[in-house]
């Protein structure tokens, strides 16, 4: 009976032992792979941070572009506004 016993200690001391073991070898995995994940979200972060920047970059030289084109518009409006206003004088001018 106790060598039977004493097997059975044994026994279970090595398989808590093993378990043990496993339990630190997938924490140390989980480790690694937790390490992984905060590596991949960083460099994920750090190119939509990259990206959100050129989208804000464009967007601001879009605006000042839109900008010039209307003041342009506005010119060329003005121009045409007042040269058709110089040829209905003229006409008006010599018609009278």
């Amino acid at each position: 009976m106790n060598k039977l016993r004493s097997d059975t200690i044994l026994d279970m001391n090595l398989e808590k032992s093993r378990v043990k073991e496993l339990k630190a070898e997938h924490e140390k995995k989980l480790l690694e792979t937790r390490n992984e994940i905060m590596e991949m979200t960083a460099e994920h972060d750090r190119h939509l941070t990259q990206t959100n920047m050129k989208i804000d970059t464009e967007v601001a030289g879009l605006k000042t572009m839109l900008e010039s084109h209307k003041l342009d518009t506005i010119k060329y409006l003005a121009g045409s506004v007042f040269t058709c206003l110089t040829v209905v004088l003229g006409f008006y001018r010599i018609w009278m």
